[in-house]
């Protein structure tokens, strides 16, 4: 409950309750916590009950790390968002659609347009379903560090993928062209 309206002090004060009366700490209501300090804008906490669990042996899940690495998002913490997608791979824990967008948001935010691409091909490589979310975020990556090239062969894997680009998709790799300062291409 405290999860769904980012209730992050209510979902803490829970967890301490908890632990002060002794009751098992479960993966399930780490879970929620972590949703709940994402939700409410609480990064660096979520990010802390992230590493509690890993420390208490806990069996993280996708849903812990695809709110971690959401997390990392938020907090434009793009090494972190790598280094818990790359605890995932090694914990053998799925991979989702929605964990790499998370991901390449952050390297988005972190101007990392090279990562942002490197992520997208592991995806295609892991066989992961890509979204036009996740061709927007890496689009975004390249536009934030001007560098125009990338996003116009990015929109034509995307009709090789037989993924549709919505108006975020063009706008993103025209305002790319555009900071490149190659109007033809924008046009």
């Amino acid at each position: 409950a405290c999860e769904e309206c980012g209730e992050w002090e209510k979902a803490l004060l829970l967890l301490s309750v908890m632990l002060h009366n002794l009751m098992e700490l479960d993966a399930i209501s780490f879970n929620a916590a972590v949703r709940a300090c994402v939700k409410g804008s609480k990064w660096e906490k979520a990010l802390e009950l992230v590493s509690v669990m890993v420390r208490s042996e806990l069996r993280l899940d996708i849903i812990t790390c695809s709110a971690g690495i959401s997390a990392c998002e938020k907090g434009g913490e793009w090494v972190k968002a790598i280094q818990l997608l790359r605890f995932m791979v090694q914990g053998k824990i799925e991979l989702a659609t929605i964990t790499f967008n998370a991901a390449i948001s952050a390297c988005e935010k972190g101007g990392e347009w090279a990562k942002a691409l490197h992520l997208l091909s592991l995806m295609v490589y892991s066989k992961i379903e890509l979204a036009t979310t996740t061709f927007n975020a890496t689009i975004g990556a390249c536009e934030k560090s001007s560098v125009w090239e990338k996003p116009l062969q990015i929109l034509c894997s995307m009709a090789q993928g037989k993924v549709e680009p919505n108006a975020v998709t063009f706008k993103a790799a025209i305002v790319a062209c555009e900071k490149g300062c190659n109007r033809e291409e924008a046009l």
